[in-house]
């Protein structure tokens, strides 16, 4: 059973294993990431890194503060996020200081995702939990996936040339445990569990933060009325999107492909009609 959410560009919230052919799937799973209790400590990384047999990466500095890691990537899962204001925190009438901004980063999952409508060999599927994987024996290397992303999370390994991302450790949730990164985080700031769940415990963590002078604190992603229809990964932040590196108004990149092959086969049979006529014309 899913809650029957309003969603501006699909309707009503899918059941989207169910969609995906599952019969009689678990409660859909997520991540909810709040920023605010982030210590930029990186066991997510590593423990990422770790379970996964994820190659090494970011072992030069990259002239970006603390951040060795730069951005999602082929062979970076998760993304710790090292950002530096000179703001005061939320309402805070001091002289402004400079303050770091972390976040952890990571594959959306998207409700909606465009990488699943461009792959042509099966190669991305959507599991019973409602996640997104990529099957690496089955990529064939075209790369579709990538510029379908609106987040600019998969890519295509060097030396490899097959996509690579987050699977949101699809072999931890078969045997009931916890991803990795969200076991090691040592704040709880990645925290898994159902996405309904996930999504009430995030806005009473906003509406928190707002009472106690933290009013730029906002959500992001997790709204099914958006442009991919809400994320299985969402987050807490304290700025504007742009300022993590995260696009203000994600869409789906594929939404236009249903009346873009309506309008293709209504010119197809308007070509056939006319060949027709003109063969029929020049028999007489």
């Amino acid at each position: 059973m899913t809650t029957e959410r309003p969603n501006l560009l699909y309707g009503p919230e899918p059941d989207v294993a169910a969609d995906a052919g599952h019969t009689d799937p678990p409660e859909r799973v997520g991540f909810f990431t709040d920023t605010s209790v982030c210590i930029g400590c990186k066991a997510c990384e590593v423990a990422c890194k770790e379970w996964n047999a994820v190659p090494e990466d970011g072992l030069d500095l990259t002239g970006m503060s603390y951040d060795n890691t730069g951005a999602l990537g082929a062979s970076t899962w998760r993304h710790v996020a090292f950002i530096e204001q000179t703001k005061p925190l939320g309402g805070q009438q001091s002289q402004p200081d400079m303050r770091w901004l972390m976040a952890s980063d990571v594959c959306k999952h998207c409700t909606h995702a465009a990488c699943l409508d461009v792959c042509p060999t099966g190669s991305l599927l959507r599991t019973e939990f409602g996640t997104v994987v990529v099957q690496e024996d089955i990529c064939n290397g075209c790369g579709y996936c990538v510029p379908a992303c609106p987040y600019g999370v998969i890519e295509q390994r060097e030396g490899d040339g097959r996509a690579w991302k987050c699977t949101l450790c699809y072999d931890r949730l078969g045997a009931g445990s916890e991803p990795a990164c969200a076991k090691a985080c040592p704040t709880d700031s990645i925290q898994f569990g159902p996405l309904e769940t996930l999504r009430e415990r995030a806005a009473e963590r906003v509406a928190q933060l707002h009472a106690t002078g933290v009013p730029d604190a906002r959500l992001y992603g997790e709204d099914p009325a958006d442009g991919v229809g809400g994320a299985g990964a969402f987050f807490l932040l304290l700025d504007e999107p742009e300022v993590y590196g995260l696009p203000p108004d994600p869409q789906v990149t594929t939404r236009d492909l249903p009346a873009m092959w309506r309008h293709a086969g209504v010119a197809a049979a308007a070509l056939l009609t006319g060949l027709a006529a003109m063969f029929a014309g020049g028999r007489r």
